[in-house]
């Protein structure tokens, strides 16, 4: 029985590792190259993924790279008025701490035995037990998993849907090294996460652990086409720069001293997300985990929920060992009823962050009552 799953992102190693603590092999497919083809992104806010990492025997592994500092947030108005701060004591439980991605990954990776992950096997196409690669190379499997993120590949031999725009569009930036080069801004952003909110646009900025401070200024109620009329030169980062700060009429001096601080990294991004609470009728071989299967908007679960998606299908798997179709069933049960609640907790947070007074509204939802 050959268990298949395209893509080396969180939810398809955390299958891996899942299936291999319960005596079983599987074999992962990545298009890139190497590990370290590309960069993975900054922190992740890991929550109820504790649970896969206990599952997958990775938890103290986990805590070993965790930052409960992490958890520091602070928020703002665009005028500077802060709103809130919230500084985690030394010894608080790690509840919401933050790891960086590809920490998380390499933890992941390097718990599997050498040969489960397949670089280079760019996912084609699969029918009657077969999958095929972009350089015609093919592999047979008893069950498939798409574990290959927003622009999934094998979603499509569940469902027609598709990622639609949710009118956010994110210009993603960012200081390497704060602390040495600029550290009056690292001590304004402190160590955790500086949120500004307001007038229909946001500046999220996100301490890395290799010392970088990871910057997103998001744009609400834009269109797909924003970019383009946005007169945002990404070709020339300095000019884009300049741009971004003109885009933020009435701003604080220091938040914009943010931005002009920025390396010539300028990465445009528009926001998609699935439909909340997609489901599909189980298919006896293909199922999906992660952003191919429920892609939400970026409030802090995407990771949780990927995470528990390829432990709870390992899980099921190792409870059905000969019985796949039963397990993807039992899998999909959870999965829909769990990530539709999640998804539309999502839906609402997003929602208040397009809104006018999302600074009010999101104080509100860290402080109820």
């Amino acid at each position: 029985m050959t268990i298949a799953i395209v893509g080396a992102g969180l939810g398809g190693l955390a299958l891996a590792r899942v299936l291999y603590v319960n005596g079983m092999d599987s074999v992962v497919y990545e298009r890139e190259p190497s590990r370290a083809a590309r960069g993975q992104g900054g922190m992740l806010d890991i929550h109820s993924g504790q649970r896969a990492l206990r599952e997958a025997g990775l938890i103290d592994g986990f805590h070993a790279i965790a930052r409960g500092e992490g958890q520091d947030m602070r928020l703002l108005q665009p005028d500077g008025t802060l709103l809130l701060q919230e500084d985690t004591p030394d010894d608080a439980p790690l509840a919401r701490p933050e790891v960086d991605r590809a920490d998380l990954r390499d933890l992941l990776l390097d718990s599997l035995p050498e040969g489960t992950v397949r670089w280079g096997h760019a996912f084609a196409s699969a029918d009657n037990g077969l999958v095929r690669f972009a350089d015609g190379g093919s592999a047979p499997y008893d069950l498939l998993v798409g574990a290959d993120g927003a622009r999934s590949r094998v979603r499509p031999l569940l469902t027609d849907a598709r990622p639609a725009h949710i009118g956010q569009n994110v210009v993603e930036i960012g200081i390497p090294d704060i602390d040495r080069t600029h550290p009056d801004l690292a001590a304004m952003v402190g160590r955790g996460n500086y949120w500004v909110l307001g007038n229909g646009i946001s500046l999220a900025a996100q301490r890395n652990g290799d010392g970088r401070v990871r910057i997103g200024v998001s744009f609400y109620n834009t269109g797909e086409d924003w970019f383009a009329a946005s007169g945002i030169p990404f070709d020339d980062p300095a000019a884009a720069r300049a741009r971004l700060i003109e885009l933020l009429p009435g701003w604080d001096a220091r938040f914009t001293a943010l931005i002009a601080a920025c390396d010539d990294t300028v990465v445009p991004r528009s926001i998609t997300m699935l439909p909340v609470g997609l489901t599909w009728p189980s298919a006896p071989d293909v199922t999906l985990v992660g952003d191919a299967a429920h892609l939400m908007p970026p409030t802090g679960e995407g990771a949780n929920m990927a995470l528990l998606d390829g432990a709870l299908l390992g899980l099921a798997l190792a409870a059905h060992p000969d019985d796949f179709p039963a397990a993807v069933k039992e899998y999909e049960r959870e999965m829909f009823e769990r990530t539709g609640a999640i998804g539309r907790q999502c839906s609402r947070i997003h929602d208040m962050l397009m809104a006018p007074d999302a600074a009010q509204r999101m104080l509100a939802f860290f402080q109820p009552g």
